[in-house]
């Protein structure tokens, strides 16, 4: 709250240096106005005028050289209070003088009391206003003595020119008391205004700050339209998510930036009860990763309640997305694990003995010269006995993969052995590229990353029937963490330190309605697939405490990376 007191508080330094050097302005224009009076009007160029000329002309050459002084000294000045009560006298005793050489109670110049009375408000309130008026009264009552001498006996006569000349002092006196009245009134007035002001710009500074802050800090990246949809701002967060800078995107349209928004949130702007619209939506960052978005939007009102644009708040979900991915597939997976084992079982036993007693004929058929024919058909059941065991042998290795034996090993080494490997048997036209970090050292079984790696080319390999290029990488990858300040996230902290192997090839690709199912046991688009072999690859990876992603777009390729944690990082 304002004190409601006549008395002025203390000013700040800079407001009286800046009070006072307007002071010195004002009386550099008044000189230069008072400059061009005299020359017109008092006595310029008249006979007998010399010594009014002299005086006048002096005075305002003293205000001129008064001002530059003045000025000069103002920065060094440590008590501007008293300095600025020095220029009010001074510039009284000028006015005094201009009175005194043009005329006395006939000059023209007496009004610029009244300005001075007025500037003793500004920098000192009522105490200034009224201590200026009464020394300008004092020195115009002085000046009317020393123009027109009354003798103590016209005084006690009451002649005319007594009468005259106190009637006229009353008047200016009682003007400036006026003056003085209303400019410290007024003064008052400016100064409870000012500082009314003061404190809501100040509040007003604050607030913005810390709004600011408020949404640099988000978690969530937050963008905000125009009633158009073109986008007015967004925060820090918004822009690592979206991958575009601010500049980059003030007022372009919202759908631009995040495709698809507009139709999923901002169609209707709200739901029926006045609540925020939720929805998710893949985005393609600029540096070609997909990731996905949870968003909400309401309307943006603005202080009358009405809607001029809309708030966008979302954040990258990506990881949610893969974990519900993983945890509806490893649902599938569940409930099939120990029937498959004891199928394969109830079912390798009967082959066993179909296989043999096929055998055991064959044995005999042997000692007759009889038709060929059966003996054609029974190599046809021993072979399809032979697949079907194959196949009973991956199934039990996706349904009861042998444990992990977890230890630390050098994921440079095992990537160049496998790559090795594949040297040796490489179909024509494929083409091998291995780029790996060194130092790299993960934790898991390096026999099953192996088997890993080894089942990920065949699938390269298989997508490429024309040929192409199949790139193997390993890197180290901190992941973001999803909570904390936005300048901490790229900390390294334990639970997110990872080891990932990247297996890329420039094949068909997998189109988006079989990219969800391409781990599940028994689903494939090859002819004489099995479905088991990247099932396995899940299954090896879990078992590892690793995690497997895979992007994919048709006719462009597809990028399986597999992430295992480093020693001493595990979950």
């Amino acid at each position: 709250m304002i004190p409601e007191s006549d008395r002025a508080g203390p000013v700040p330094v800079e407001t009286t240096h800046r009070r006072i050097a307007r002071l010195m302005v004002a009386r550099l224009v008044l000189s230069l106005g008072v400059f061009g009076v005299a020359l017109v009007f008092v006595g310029a160029g008249r006979e007998g005028a010399e010594g009014v000329e002299r005086g006048l002309y002096g005075t305002i050459g003293f205000a001129f050289m008064a001002t530059l002084v003045y000025a000069g000294l103002l920065r060094f000045i440590r008590n501007p209070a008293r300095f600025g009560a020095i220029q009010l006298a001074t510039d009284i005793g000028i006015v005094t003088s201009l009175v005194l050489f043009s005329g006395s109670a006939d000059s023209i110049f007496s009004f610029l009391y009244l300005p001075i009375t007025v500037y003793g408000a500004v920098l000192f309130d009522r105490r200034g206003a009224y201590g200026t008026a009464v020394l300008a009264s004092a020195g115009y009552g002085a000046v009317l003595l020393l123009a027109e001498p009354i003798g103590m006996a016209s005084v006690l006569r009451g002649t005319a020119n007594f009468e005259r000349v106190f009637a006229l002092w009353v008047v200016h006196t009682s003007a400036l008391l006026l003056v003085a009245l209303l400019s410290s009134a007024l003064a008052r007035e400016l100064r409870i205004a000012g500082e009314a002001l003061n404190e809501s710009a100040s509040d007003l500074t604050r607030l913005r700050h810390l709004h600011e802050h408020t949404v640099d800090s988000l978690n969530s990246g937050l963008l905000t339209t125009d009633s158009e949809g073109r986008v007015s701002s967004i925060n820090p967060e918004a822009e690592r998510i979206s991958g575009r800078t601010l500049a980059e995107v003030l007022g372009r349209d919202v759908e631009e930036i995040l495709p698809g928004v507009r139709e999923m949130l901002m169609v209707g702007g709200e739901t029926p009860t006045g609540g925020r619209l939720r929805a998710r939506m893949p985005l393609l960052h600029p540096s070609g990763q997909e990731r996905h978005l949870g968003l909400a939007s309401s309307v943006l009102r603005d202080g009358e309640g009405s809607a001029n644009g809309w708030v966008v708040i979302f954040q990258d979900v990506t990881e949610v997305v893969a974990m519900e991915q993983e945890l509806r597939r490893s649902e599938r997976l569940a409930g099939i694990g120990q029937l498959a084992a004891d199928i394969a079982h109830e079912i390798r036993n009967p082959l066993a003995a179909i296989s043999g007693s096929v055998q055991m004929l064959e044995a005999g058929r042997a000692q007759d010269d009889g038709d060929p024919e059966p003996g054609r058909l029974m190599g046809i059941v021993l072979r399809e006995i032979d697949r079907l065991n194959d196949l009973i042998t991956e199934f039990l290795q996706f349904a009861r993969p042998a444990p992990a034996k977890r230890i630390p090993f050098d994921v440079g080494a095992v990537v160049e052995e496998v790559g090795g490997m594949f040297e040796v048997a490489r179909p024509e036209g494929v083409r091998l590229e291995v780029d790996v970090g060194s130092e790299l050292t993960a934790l898991a079984d390096s026999t099953q990353v192996r088997q890993i790696l080894w089942n990920l080319i065949l699938n390269a390999v298989q997508a490429m029937p024309e040929g192409g290029c199949i790139r193997i990488s390993a890197a180290r990858v901190i992941e973001e963490p999803q909570e904390g300040a936005p300048e901490r996230r790229n900390e390294v902290k334990g639970e997110a330190d990872f080891v990932e192997v990247t297996v890329a090839d420039t094949g068909v690709g997998i189109a988006p309605e079989v990219l969800e199912r391409i781990f599940d046991p028994f689903f494939t688009t090859k002819r004489d697939g099995s479905g088991l072999g990247l099932a396995t690859v899940h299954r090896i990876v879990e078992a590892n405490c690793g995690s497997l992603r895979v992007e994919s777009r048709v006719g462009k390729g597809t990028v399986l990376r597999v992430r295992f944690p480093r020693p001493g990082k595990t979950p």
